[in-house]
């Protein structure tokens, strides 16, 4: 019996490390955290608004010269050795920034270099409560640096150290209109007799942005070049935490030859090892590179069909830079080509991620039990579509998990139901033996032989649900579908903690509940510590989630009800094979 105890309560402190290490540590206080909400500001950064000359965003002078002396040190270096040709310098640069709206992107092009340093999703929100604030995923304000970058390098070069190229557009402001599928968002650059034409493509309701180069050669010789994407950023977390917080990844990803998902956070790549040797490189055909955090990423997607040579390396200051170049392109004299790559901008939305490129959908990241977690989504999306609530979807996904290991619970509620019944003999047994622990273990086997318990059968069943639990943890808290979703009349977000403090200590009342159909542990210390363990759990829930603490709630519900009727008819006797069915 003791034995069996400590098992459980081992297993179920295992349950509570992950989670709590999953969920997040306590934040040191003196630690400056940088939220969105507090460097997005009316003051230094324009919405994106109608097509009127006034409310165009501006740059001024000594924002062109900041812009041109850190990026120039961001441009790589071309893989072959050769000279570069002339670029235009930054002093010359246009100062609109060039506006782009479709339903699904809000975007904000500067036209030196053609980078994109702003990001809106109209379809999320920064805040729950402010519904005309978009969630702004790339921003590249005063104080943070999170922006798009792409050119052109090798002989005959666009972008150098020395300066990058000033595109011009016919518009400063273009918006996918009402019926229509795509748009095509051109910025022009004149190289000699080589026209270079920049061309965003969006489409509608897509995350995806096709990136393209069209090179029109006249000149008298071949034109070469090649491409380069790369993603600038800051280490600045976006994610607020208070007490027991999230602490969702932040950082790079990239898959490699070796490794699916590959993960580098800023620390990585400030290492002193990695930034003596230039960062990490990888060379292979296809492949991606994105910055991920809580729910959204961002990503460079290049042609799945070349080899491309990866890179992720620290630059100056507080920025990290993560891209790739591209094969050395060719374009014969009078003639015409095409350079092209995807930018991604969006939600963690695993099937649309899985469409882009091999492997980008881990970057919904479910932990080592991906091979789980991922099954139990779509399970539950499906669900979603039928029912059309993730809130009650948690709620039936959670009773099809109980009916699945029912039998399994069965058998160890019918364990704990006989432990309970036959407590009394046991507590006779320990004070009739006293110190003679050889002699009561003997007595206590003929017991559980004349009885049929098997003290194996209480803990092993609980055990094996706990991959599904963990699981579903990941699930519910990875899932960009839940964020800012309703659920019943009090909770307006299912990805953030219940305001009330409503299902948290419903689930606290329904594990006491539980602990009293379980059998009284004989060692006190023991007994102790299982008192204690409903309130260690309300607490620790309190921030979890609501989504979560939903199926834990009725999860319980359900247990409370198999294991009463279990218990009840075994305490009366009724141990017929009906039971044993049960």
């Amino acid at each position: 019996m003791d034995w069996q105890r400590t098992i459980i309560l081992g297993a179920i402190a295992v349950v509570s490390v992950v989670l709590i290490n999953e969920w997040g540590d306590f934040q040191e206080r003196n630690k400056p955290v940088i939220s969105q909400e507090t460097t997005i500001s009316q003051a230094t950064l324009p919405q994106l608004s109608e097509n009127t000359s006034n409310s165009v965003p501006q740059q001024s002078a000594a924002q062109q010269t900041d812009n041109a002396s850190s990026v120039a040190s961001d441009i790589p270096a071309p893989r072959e050795t050769q000279t570069t040709a002339d670029v235009t310098q930054t002093t010359s640069a246009q100062s609109t920034l060039i506006s782009v709206k479709t339903d699904a992107l809000e975007f904000l092009i500067d036209p030196h270099g053609g980078d994109i340093v702003k990001a809106a999703l109209p379809k999320y929100l920064e805040q729950i409560d402010t519904p005309d604030e978009p969630f702004i995923l790339l921003n590249r304000t005063q104080s943070t640096t999170y922006i798009a970058q792409s050119g052109l390098i090798g002989p005959n070069a666009t972008d150098t150290s020395a300066g990058r190229p000033v595109f011009r557009s016919a518009q400063s402001s273009y918006e996918l209109a009402e019926g229509q599928d795509s748009l095509n968002v051109d910025l022009t650059y004149q190289q000699g007799d080589v026209t270079i034409t920049k061309r965003f493509v969006f489409k509608r309701s897509d995350h995806l942005v096709e990136m393209e180069y069209h090179i029109n050669n006249q000149s008298s010789s071949d034109w070469k070049a090649t491409l380069f994407a790369q993603i600038k950023r800051d280490s600045h977390n976006p994610v607020v935490v208070d007490g027991f917080g999230m602490k969702p990844y932040l950082g790079a990803a990239l898959t490699t030859p070796d490794t699916n998902y590959k993960k580098l956070d800023f620390e990585d790549l400030a290492d002193e090892d990695l930034v003596n040797v230039g960062g990490f490189k990888v060379t292979q055909n296809g492949g991606w590179v994105a910055m991920v955090q809580h729910y959204f990423l961002s990503a460079w997607i290049p042609n799945q069909e070349e080899e491309n040579h990866f890179s992720l390396r620290k630059a100056k200051g507080d920025n990290y830079l993560m891209g790739y170049t591209g094969p050395q392109e060719t374009v014969a004299a009078g003639s015409t080509g095409v350079i092209s790559a995807s930018f991604y901008a969006g939600p963690k939305n695993i099937d649309r991620l899985e469409q882009i490129a091999p492997y980008l959908d881990l970057t919904v990241d479910y932990g080592w039990l991906w091979w789980i977690a991922k099954p139990l989504f779509h399970f539950l999306n499906f669900i979603h579509s039928i029912l059309g609530s993730w809130g009650w979807s948690i709620v039936v996904l959670t009773i099809i998990i109980k009916a699945a290991f029912f039998k399994l619970s069965a058998t160890s509620y019918r364990s704990m139901a006989k432990m309970r019944k036959f407590a009394p003999e046991m507590a006779r047994m320990k004070e009739l033996y006293g110190d003679d622990r050889q002699k009561m273990s003997q007595e206590m086997m003929k017991l559980y032989k004349k009885e049929k318990i098997n003290p194996l059968s209480g803990c092993l069943p609980i055990l094996v649900q706990m991959p599904v639990f963990i699981s579903l943890y990941w699930v519910l808290m990875e899932s960009v579908e839940l964020r800012h979703t309703p659920f019943l009349w009090w909770i307006q977000d299912l990805s953030v903690k219940d305001p009330l403090f409503i299902l948290p200590v419903i689930m606290g009342v329904t594990m006491f509940i539980q602990q009293k159909l379980n059998p009284t542990p004989p060692d006190p210390t023991q007994a102790r510590i299982m008192q204690m363990m409903p309130f260690v759990f309300t607490f620790m829930f309190l921030w979890f989630p609501a989504g979560l603490v939903v199926y834990w709630v009725v999860n319980n519900t359900l247990s409370i009800a198999q294991q009463y009727f279990i218990t009840k008819r075994i305490e009366a006797g009724d141990d017929s094979k009906e039971i044993k069915k049960a």
